[in-house]
């Protein structure tokens, strides 16, 4: 992916004996600059967003939820607080839920979900047993 980038606070850490050596997750590698590249993918999804309709459900929502990572992300720079204060995994499936989301707002951008339909549903589509 491309994210290991030594910076002179991961090179300090790294003496320390301060980085996380493995994520004990299949097909994970640990990131070591995972808050930079969360900031930065929550930026750019935000900015993605920003193409949909204004009163389009999932670009609410998804703002809403990307908003608080971002600021929850912005706000510590222990990845171990941004972990737990998400509340959804590790940082590198953080990373992988931000790109996955990235990924389904251009898909979003396309498929036009908040559009009319062309053609009304057939009768009883949307009734469950």
């Amino acid at each position: 992916r491309g994210y290991a980038v030594a910076t002179p606070t991961i090179i300090r850490a790294m003496a320390s004996g301060g980085i996380k050596r493995a994520t004990g997750l299949v097909g994970y590698a640990v990131v070591p600059n995972a808050r930079e590249v969360l900031c930065a993918l929550y930026s750019k999804t935000l900015a993605a967003l920003e193409k949909l309709p204004r009163d389009a459900l999932y670009r609410k929502h998804t703002e809403q939820i990307v908003q608080q990572k971002l600021q929850i992300t912005q706000a510590d720079t222990d990845v171990s607080v941004i972990e737990k204060n998400i509340g959804c995994g590790q940082a590198e499936e953080l990373i992988d839920q931000a790109e996955r989301e990235l990924a389904l707002v251009h898909k979003m951008e396309e498929w036009r979900p908040w559009e009319q339909l062309v053609a009304p549903p057939p009768p009883n589509q949307w009734k469950w047993p």
